[in-house]
C-alpha cells in the first residue's frame, strides 16, 4: 500500500515501547505502524527519534493582568510551540462575573467561553483547548458547569490565593458541583493568609525588590495548601490537578494521595527543574524577569522534582507559558523612581516586587529542555519523557486516542527529533513574543527538526511552515 506520507527510518516511541520503523500517515491519521512502508511523500527519519506532537496542558496567551497582558497571542504563542514540537495547548478561560441584560441573567462561564474560542479561532496555529476558570461558587455559577462539560471543557481552575481566590468552604462546593458531572478540578495551591501577612511584612521593612518575592511565598506555603486541596478533593470525590509543583514536599504530598488511590495528579514545569531562587539576586532589577508564582525553589526542590518525575509520581510537565516583556511590563516602575524611602536613607528601595507582572515565556523549548537535562542526564528515559510532555497530557485530559501517542488511528501529529542537533537558547533562536528567554545561554543537545499537524508539516528545521489559522479547537470528555 501507499500511504500519503511515509515517516521512514526512525526510532519511534510508541505506548508498546521504543522500536525502529516507518509510519504511514493517511489524510489527517496514522494508519499503520510497521517496516518497509511507502508513501506519495517520504520523510527520512534516519538517526532521529519520532515521537507524537507534544500537548502543553498549561498555557496563558493574550491573558489579562492588570495593566497588562501576556505577550504573546493566539499566533505568536502557537507558532513558538509548533517550532518546539508541540501540536496541541490548553490554555484557559477567564469569566466575568454574570450581569443582567433587560431583566435577564447571562451565563458568564458559557459567554466566556463563547468569546475565547473566537479570539483563537482562525488564528491558532496548532490544536488547542481550554480548562474553565470558576471565580465563585454561587448556585447559578455551579448550575452552568454540566452545560460547560457538555460543550467541551470538562476541567476547571480553581486559585486558592490571589483576589479571586476561593476560600474553601468555596472550594469544595466547586469540587463536588465539578466532581458530579465528571470533571477535574485544577488547583493553584498557595496558602493566600500566609503570603499576605509575608507580604505586608516585607514591605513595612523595605524590603521590596525582585529578590525578596521568594521569600514571600515560602516552600510552606505551597506545601500545606496543596494538602489542603488534596484533602477537599477527597472529600468531595473530585478528581484534583495540582498545578505547576514547584517544591519536593509539594510533589511528595501529591505522590501520597495517589499512593492512597486517590485520583489526583500533579504537574511540574521546566522553571521548577532547571531554574532556582539565585535569579533572584542578579544585578539591578533583573530578577523580575523570573517572578513568577509559585516562585524559583532551591536546588533541592529541582532534584527531588527531578526524581518523583523519573518515577511517574509527578505525571506532566507543562510550561504556564505566561510571557511579560522585561522592558516596560516586568521592569513597570523601575526606571521612574516612584518609590523613596520609607526611612529616609540615601538610596531608596527598589520598586515593589508586588508590582512585577508574574509569569515568564517557556512554550517552545519544553521537549528539548527536558530532553537534554532530562533524558540525556538519565533522569528520564526515552519514554518517560515522551509520556510527560505527550501521551500523560492526552490521558488525564480527555484527548486519549487522537492525541499524545503514535497509535492506529490517532491523529498524524508527529515530531521528528533530532537527538544531536545542538542549540544555544536566545531571542534569535525562539519564537516566543517577548524580549528575554529565562533559559538564555542554556546549551542543548537535542532538538525538533520538523513537526506535523494532522499530517501536515508546520514547521522544519526551525522555522514555521504552516498556514495561519489551521489550529482547531478540541472538545474533550475526560
Amino acid at each position: 500500500m501507499i500511504y500519503d506520507i511515509a515517516v521512514r527510518n526512525g526510532l519511534l516511541v510508541t505506548p508498546a515501547g521504543t522500536m525502529g520503523g516507518d509510519l504511514g500517515i493517511i489524510g489527517e491519521q496514522i494508519a499503520a505502524i510497521g517496516p518497509n512502508l511507502a508513501g506519495r511523500e517520504e520523510l527520512d527519519a534516519m538517526g532521529k527519534l519520532v515521537i507524537p506532537g507534544g500537548i502543553d496542558p498549561h498555557v496563558h496567551l493574550e491573558m489579562p493582568a492588570g495593566a497588562v497582558r501576556s505577550s504573546d497571542d493566539w499566533i505568536t504563542g502557537t507558532i513558538a510551540a509548533a517550532c518546539g514540537g508541540t501540536t496541541t495547548v490548553i490554555d484557559f478561560v477567564e469569566p466575568e462575573p454574570g450581569t443582567s441584560r433587560r431583566g435577564e441573567v447571562t451565563s458568564p462561564l458559557r459567554d466566556a467561553l463563547t468569546v475565547r474560542r473566537a479570539e483563537a479561532d482562525g488564528r491558532a496555529v496548532i490544536d488547542y483547548g481550554l480548562h474553565m476558570t470558576l471565580l465563585d461558587a454561587q448556585p447559578a455559577t455551579l448550575a452552568e458547569i454540566p452545560a460547560v462539560v457538555a460543550a467541551g471543557c470538562p476541567s476547571f481552575k480553581a486559585y486558592m490565593t490571589y483576589s479571586f481566590k476561593l476560600t474553601d468552604d468555596v472550594l469544595i462546593a466547586a469540587m463536588d458541583a465539578v466532581g458530579r458531572t465528571g470533571g477535574m478540578v485544577m488547583v493553584h495551591a498557595e496558602n493566600d493568609a500566609g503570603i499576605a501577612y509575608l507580604r505586608q511584612k516585607l514591605m513595612a521593612e523595605g524590603k521590596t525588590g525582585p529578590r525578596y518575592h521568594p521569600i514571600s511565598r515560602p516552600a510552606g506555603m505551597e506545601v500545606e495548601a496543596i494538602e489542603r486541596a488534596l484533602a477537599l478533593a477527597e472529600a468531595a470525590a473530585c478528581p484534583a490537578y495540582i498545578v505547576h509543583i514547584s517544591t519536593g514536599r509539594g510533589a511528595a504530598a501529591v505522590a501520597t494521595a495517589r499512593s492512597r488511590g486517590q485520583a489526583a495528579f500533579g504537574e511540574t514545569c521546566p522553571q521548577y527543574l532547571l531554574l532556582t531562587d539565585a535569579e533572584f539576586d542578579r544585578p539591578g532589577f533583573e530578577g523580575a524577569k523570573f517572578v513568577c508564582s509559585p516562585p524559583l525553589r532551591k536546588a533541592e526542590d529541582n532534584a527531588m522534582i527531578w526524581k518523583l518525575l523519573g518515577r511517574g509520581d509527578l505525571q506532566t510537565v507543562g510550561t504556564d507559558h505566561c510571557p511579560f516583556f522585561y522592558r516596560g511590563e516586568k521592569d513597570l516602575g523601575a526606571r521612574r523612581g516612584e518609590v523613596s524611602s520609607p526611612t529616609g536613607g540615601r538610596t531608596p528601595p527598589l520598586p515593589p516586587f508586588t508590582r512585577i507582572p508574574g509569569g515568564m515565556p517557556g512554550i517552545e523549548a519544553r521537549l528539548a529542555l527536558l530532553y537534554s537535562f532530562g533524558v540525556r542526564t538519565g533522569r528520564l528515559t526515552v519514554e518517560r519523557w515522551v509520556d510527560a510532555c505527550c501521551t500523560a497530557p492526552a490521558r488525564i485530559f480527555g484527548l486519549a486516542g487522537r492525541k499524545g501517542s503514535l497509535t492506529v488511528g490517532a491523529d498524524a501529529d508527529v515530531v521528528i527529533f533530532d537527538p544531536d542537533r545542538e542549540v544555544t537558547l536566545s531571542r534569535a533562536v525562539l519564537h516566543e513574543h517577548c524580549d528575554y528567554t529565562p533559559y538564555d545561554g542554556r546549551h542543548l543537545k537535542g532538538y525538533p527538526v520538523l513537526t506535523m499537524l494532522r499530517g501536515q508539516v508546520i514547521a522544519r528545521d526551525g522555522a514555521f511552515v504552516g498556514r495561519p489559522g489551521g489550529g482547531r479547537f478540541l472538545a474533550r470528555q475526560l
